[in-house]
């Protein structure tokens, strides 16, 4: 089978005209310009595809759970919009819950369905802890940090932590030993601390601006620390709520290769306005917009990863750094086999519009869409 498009995202960044040969569900040939034979599919763009890193359900179904049939259909839901690369993310829990939402998600990972296991706390600040339960943030522990990685592993590939919490740093280097990316998120951090906690191995930041200490003149804090950080890795949520266009399309020019895309997506991406839950919190969508229902905070979002590039290109990105953001930019974060359309990689891929509406999704070589 062959696809042609206008312009590919190829493995170099760049975007021109050529083809995609797929046998077996693995990318076979490659080709600049227009192909030899007539091609099977044609799309204005083809992309590999997507990949998201911090994404905590999505069609009604939460990956925070033991049940594998609800973490395959919250997966299959990002899948058919074009993610074919679906981070579990996990919120905060006691200690019980986690390892054994932990033991359940694992061999999911080991099949393919998701791609890693991310555990956004329970070690945050009660300051900024958003939409995760203040009853259950605790101090990093070695012992309980041990006992996750064995239920996980080698499953589990990122944490988000409070880094200025006791041990906050210790924990870090413990998990950085072990392999683990260590991202610093809902973090009351100064601009010191956040340095700190890079000099001790953190590399991303979890949804840059949200749940963190903000700008100011005289105490600019951990994003300005952030932005000017080539050793750091930055999400951002774009989904028109979380962060304004112009922050957007600032980030973008601050940081260049060093900005990410993820959806921090609940059960409600790709599905209708009701009520829901996010862990332990009850949660109400209303107009598209998650907020817990105790106290309004914002509670991750319903988005996929092609309405965040279509919302980044909106507010100023270029398009080409936009479909980089989804695809080349988080694999590499997490040293994922994904992102990038190569000889013998798996045929994951997605065609666009002009307007940058999905068309065509294939995972692993097998249609998922085909409008």
């Amino acid at each position: 089978m062959i696809l042609s498009a206008d312009e590919i995202l190829w493995a170099d960044g760049t975007l021109s005209d050529g083809w995609v040969g797929v046998e077996e569900g693995r990318i076979a040939q490659l080709g600049r310009g227009a192909p030899g034979n007539p091609s099977d599919r044609h799309t204005r763009f083809l992309t590999p595809g997507f990949v998201d890193i911090h994404c905590h359900g999505g069609g009604g179904h939460t990956f925070a759970t033991t049940d594998p049939d609800e973490v395959r259909a919250a997966a299959a839901a990002h899948h058919a919009a074009g993610t074919s690369t679906v981070v579990a993310s996990l919120v905060s829990a006691d200690a019980e819950t986690l390892l054994a939402q932990v033991r359940a998600l694992a061999p999911l990972v080991r099949g393919r369905m998701i791609a890693g296991i991310h555990l956004e706390g329970p070690w945050l600040s009660p300051t900024h802890r958003g939409a995760h339960d203040p009853s259950v943030l605790r101090h990093p522990d070695p012992a309980e940090i041990d006992a996750l990685l064995t239920a996980g592993a080698g499953t589990i590939c990122m944490v988000t932590l409070a880094p200025e919490l006791p041990g906050g740093l210790e924990a870090i280097q413990q998990l950085v030993a072990a392999g683990v990316v260590v991202a610093v998120g809902h973090t009351d951090a100064d601009g010191d601390q956040l340095r700190a906690a890079v000099d001790a191995g953190a590399t991303v930041v979890t949804h840059l601006y949200n749940a963190m200490r903000p700008i100011r003149h005289r105490d600019p804090g951990p994003v300005v620390a952030a932005l000017g950080d080539e050793r750091l890795t930055v999400e951002l949520i774009v989904d028109g709520v979380h962060v304004h266009p112009d922050i957007v399309e600032l980030t973008a020019r601050s940081t260049m290769s060093r900005m990410i895309l993820v959806s921090d997506a609940m059960a409600a991406a790709g599905g209708a306005d009701g009520s829901y839950r996010l862990g332990s919190m009850d949660v109400e969508v209303v107009d598209g917009v998650a907020r817990t229902v105790a106290t309004g905070s914002i509670a991750g979002s319903t988005l996929t990863l092609d309405r965040a590039v279509r919302t980044a290109v909106g507010a100023g990105v270029a398009r080409c750094a936009a479909l980089q953001a989804v695809t080349r930019f988080p694999a590499r974060t997490l040293g994922l086999d994904a992102g990038e359309l190569q000889i013998g990689s798996r045929a994951d891929l997605v065609g666009l519009d002009d307007d940058l509406e999905v068309r065509v999704v294939l995972r692993g070589g097998e249609f998922l869409r085909d409008d």
